[in-house]
């Protein structure tokens, strides 16, 4: 893996901002905040950027991954001379999901496999070219993209030199905007509650049961396509979350030879301090949901009723729909002033 340290322009949030976007109507202020700002705005002025080349063995980039503390990291093809994908957790769940037979089975595909190995095999059905944006698109740009193409990262590339400067997420673009929209008109929508709005997912919720085994939760992670699985008592309260992230503990401690163990002994290797689950109410309004998971620094928050019963998921795709596509949308009256 390669190593870059990408120096930018200092876009700390206490500089003033663009005000342009605040001459227009208050219910679509954020995505007016989104295009008066451009991806650059929102790179750090130092960031760890992690980059394989294709081809580095699987199983060297998932320990390289959890090594230098990131989530996914841009792939390159010396052949092409260019950026050609990316490799994230879900490649690691993927993985384990196809080729896991049992305890006493070594996994070879993953012991032996390079990068471009499993590309070719997994790209046989599901080939996507990298989705990526330009330093000088605007965040809007950024977050249309990230929402149209259901993916969670977003990597920002120079179109001159061809360098990948940053990987833009939901997360990092909600944290830049909380932080000036105490500087903007609230728009009348914030403060309605979020059931009546309709934000986050309310049926067909996936998840799963303390002592599912963990070869059993990849396969929904696999199946239904989200980041993250409430664990759910046998009186349908929610007591934890299993989520994608957690899955890169079982590379940490190598422990992914043995998927038959239960959630629940795998999350008592959790390797940083767990808070509990993040849990929301329908009553609650927009505002103080967007203000509770931008501080708690996670990817969802589970929806419950008054018993802790499971209701829904809001996620942060969820939120940036709502705050900067929507309002803009025909059919967004609720919206509106």
């Amino acid at each position: 893996p390669r190593q870059l340290s990408v120096g930018m322009s200092d876009t700390q949030c206490n500089s003033p901002p663009d005000r342009s976007y605040m001459l227009t109507t208050n219910h679509d202020i954020y995505m007016r905040f989104m295009k008066s700002h451009k991806c650059y705005d929102i790179v750090p002025t130092s960031s760890k950027l992690v980059v394989f080349d294709t081809t580095l063995q699987v199983k060297k980039a998932f320990f390289a991954l959890v090594a230098n503390g990131v989530r996914a990291a841009p792939l390159w093809e010396s052949k092409k001379q260019s950026f050609v994908g990316m490799l994230t957790i879900t490649d690691f769940i993927n993985i384990l999901n196809r080729y896991y037979k049992s305890p006493m089975v070594q996994i070879y595909e993953l012991e032996e496999h390079k990068i471009e190995t499993w590309r070719e095999l997994y790209l046989q059905e599901t080939f996507k070219p990298l989705v990526h944006i330009s330093p000088d698109a605007s965040i809007y740009d950024a977050v249309y993209s990230l929402i149209k193409n259901k993916i969670h990262r977003l990597p920002v590339i120079d179109p001159v030199s061809g360098n990948a400067l940053y990987i833009l997420t939901h997360k990092r673009i909600l944290k830049f905007l909380q932080l000036f929209m105490c500087e903007m008109p609230r728009p009348a929508f914030m403060r309605r509650p979020l059931g009546e709005l309709g934000v986050g997912t309310y049926s067909d919720i996936a998840f799963i049961h303390p002592d599912t085994a963990i070869i059993s939760a990849l396969a929904v992670f696999t199946r239904r396509r989200v980041s993250a699985l409430p664990v759910v008592d046998q009186h349908g309260k929610v007591v934890d979350i299993y989520s994608k992230f957690d899955v890169i503990n079982l590379a940490a401690e190598k422990t992914y030879n043995n998927l038959d163990v239960t959630v629940t002994q795998a999350l008592r290797h959790r390797s940083q301090y767990f808070e509990g689950v993040m849990k929301c109410n329908r009553l609650e309004t927009l505002e103080t949901i967007v203000d509770r998971i931008v501080k708690a620094e996670v990817h969802r928050l589970v929806v419950v009723d008054e018993d802790s019963h499971i209701v829904g998921i809001v996620s942060l795709s969820d939120i940036l729909q709502a705050l900067i596509l929507t309002p803009t949308e025909r059919d967004g009256s609720l919206y509106r002033d």
